[in-house]
């Protein structure tokens, strides 16, 4: 199939992280890509050599924000489907990030969505988080539970596991399917669920068809560097390349699924094609994980090993706004997506160790 009359996808935030791995894979499967992003530089900075491949491989580069409605009209000329990745990602620095975390997720959504339907576009692939779910599911004694906010002061005095209302023990994690309520604890995690429920509601009245991907904690080459809007493995990755010890929070034992970012490149594809075989007015939500559970301390451990640097060191810090345990039961994505991680934990932090990251802002 010629690049002409093949189906064309628009990447939102396609110079992005995650954007970039999407759009070589979908040029790979045969889709004719055009990539709409902002290089908002507190999110990621503009990569020259990366846009110059894109160019060079047929993909139509636009620069320009989500909440800009023409820049948006002009990026969905001819389109045939979206992948919206486009989003300003993290826990943020604190309440003073939330009119930007609004206008940037939830804004820009609603305005992609409205444009989408004024052009009868009906499959998205959205990225959401586990953010949305808040704190993680636990067995409180043979009943499902998910455990209030835990409490400043026992933080403070290093009790770090949410314990039963019940007993005051502590409660054992357990793996969290899509069908678990969501109840978002902090601002960037409000506006993932609220990108979600505008595109329930977008699908509702089009008959356009939804997938929402609940993306696990992702790691990989190509993360950003510099920001205190990227993930802990940059972070991690970032001190290691200076020389120091990882800093990790709490005690190092939160429980997390780490997956590479290759493999929710791939899981955004599948669910692309989902979307053109779903009901009209179908939206599913899908956790996208590596279905292996490894804690904090445990990546920060293997990365510095990958690394040979120093260990991590364990802090006992926190954050208000952190989770203790979140891991996906990814079992729906595997059925009814047709997707498997095909990245293994040691081989993709390999990778990451010696694979580069962006820059810094600063450096360039």
């Amino acid at each position: 199939m010629s690049r002409d009359s093949a189906p064309k996808l628009l990447v939102t935030g396609g110079l992005g992280f995650i954007g970039t791995v999407t759009v070589r894979q979908a040029l790979s499967a045969g889709w004719s890509v055009r990539v709409l992003d902002s290089l908002r530089t507190d999110v990621h900075a503009c990569e020259p050599d990366t846009v110059s491949e894109f160019e060079r491989s047929g993909v139509e580069v636009l620069i320009g924000d989500v909440r800009d409605s023409e820049a948006v009209a002009a990026s969905l000329d001819g389109v045939d489907a979206v992948c919206h990745l486009a989003a300003k990602v993290g826990l943020g620095v604190d309440i003073g990030d939330a009119p930007d975390y609004v206008a940037s997720n939830s804004l820009g959504t609603a305005v992609l969505l409205s444009a989408m339907r004024d052009r009868a576009i009906t499959r998205l692939c959205l990225a959401s988080s586990m953010v949305v779910y808040g704190e993680g599911l636990y067995d409180d004694g043979g009943s499902l539970v998910q455990p209030p906010q835990r409490r400043a002061d026992d933080l403070e005095a290093g009790q770090f596991e949410p314990r039963s209302e019940r007993t005051g023990i502590p409660l054992p994690p357990v793996l969290i399917t899509e069908d678990q309520p969501c109840d978002p604890r902090n601002t960037y995690a409000a506006t993932k669920l609220e990108q979600e429920l505008l595109a329930r509601e977008w699908a509702r009245s089009t008959g356009g068809h939804a997938a929402l991907l609940r993306y696990h904690n992702v790691y990989g080459p190509g993360m950003p560097q510099g920001t205190p809007y990227a993930g802990v493995a940059s972070l991690f990755r970032s001190a290691l390349e200076r020389g120091e010890a990882p800093r990790v929070f709490e005690d190092g034992k939160q429980r997390r699924d780490f997956i590479h970012v290759a493999d929710i490149a791939s899981a955004n594809l599948a669910a692309l094609n989902w979307c053109r075989t779903s009901i009209p007015g179908t939206v599913r939500a899908f956790n996208i994980g590596s279905g292996t559970v490894r804690s904090i301390g445990e990546f920060a451990t293997a990365l510095a090993a990958a690394m040979s640097g120093p260990a991590p060191r364990i802090t006992g810090e926190y954050r208000l706004g952190d989770v203790r345990h979140i891991t996906a039961a990814s079992d729906r994505a595997r059925n009814e997506l047709g997707w498997m991680p095909r990245i293994p934990f040691q081989g993709g932090v390999a990778q990451f160790a010696r694979e580069t990251m962006r820059k810094r802002v600063s450096d360039r």
